[in-house]
């Protein structure tokens, strides 16, 4: 039920980080991997890795927030592989500070990333996948997308808002698709020092491990069965349902 042999998934911001992780779960689960990014030589590089290994994959210079990118990169795996079956939208990009002193471009930017561009690889891949009648979306959200932080915690307002609205576009996609054989879920990691994180996690004022019930952060291991499942026959019933991943975290009273 979990193997994802003549599978094609689309990994945004596959090139690094939880997406990286992500791909190469996919690959080892036999799927033919497109990582797309605006990091080409990043992503080129994990491919190579990858291909290294037997598994089938090829990268794309793409900015999730340009419509014209995102048709390409979705032509171009239709041509090459014949379908699209996963996407995962994992690009993103974070911004840090006191919430007064945020500028509202940079309250822009991350809102235009994070949700707009997940809404708009959505919307390009839904097409594919609604002929095919069947799909699996995956959405990168976050545990800060579930409520507020304390500004000593995280000092991301732009970022955990944006998570929130990644959680209930999961839900609403997930309905609106699902009549077609689509199945829109999330993953909502805890705290994993990635590019984006590490820098936050080192200037917080608050002991973030000792408040981990696993008394540790998410590895480089932690999301692949997570991703391998919503990817996979065996989360066919699955739809709009947020998957956390983050040592016991929310599970705190």
């Amino acid at each position: 039920m979990f193997d994802l042999t003549n599978k094609t998934a689309i990994i945004t911001g596959g090139g690094r980080g939880l997406g990286k992780q992500i791909a190469m779960a996919l690959g080892e689960a036999g799927a033919n991997i497109v990582i797309a990014s605006r990091n080409l030589p990043v992503c080129k590089e994990v491919c190579e890795h990858m291909q290294s290994m037997g598994i089938n994959a090829i990268a794309f210079e793409c900015d999730i927030t340009n419509e014209s990118d995102i048709d390409l990169v979705v032509q171009e795996t239709v041509a090459q592989f014949g379908t699209i079956d996963i996407l995962v939208n994992n690009s993103g990009t974070s911004w840090s500070g006191p919430l007064v002193d945020l500028p509202k471009d940079k309250w822009e930017k991350v809102l235009n990333v994070n949700v707009t561009g997940t809404f708009l690889f959505s919307q390009a891949v839904a097409k594919v996948m609604m002929q095919q009648n069947s799909g699996k979306i995956i959405n990168i959200a976050s545990v800060t997308g579930l409520g507020g932080t304390f500004p000593e915690l995280l000092d991301t307002i732009a970022y955990n808002t944006s998570k929130g609205a990644v959680i209930t576009m999961t839900k609403d996609l997930g309905v609106k698709l699902a009549r077609y054989g689509i199945q829109v879920n999330a993953i909502a990691p805890g705290f994993f020092p990635t590019k984006i994180t590490k820098e936050v996690l080192e200037k917080s004022k608050i002991n973030i491990l000792g408040n981990i019930p696993a008394r540790r952060f998410g590895n480089e291991e932690d999301l692949k069965g997570a991703a391998v499942f919503l990817a996979s026959q065996a989360s066919d019933y699955m739809v709009g349902h947020v998957l956390i991943v983050d040592g016991g975290i929310s599970a705190l009273v």
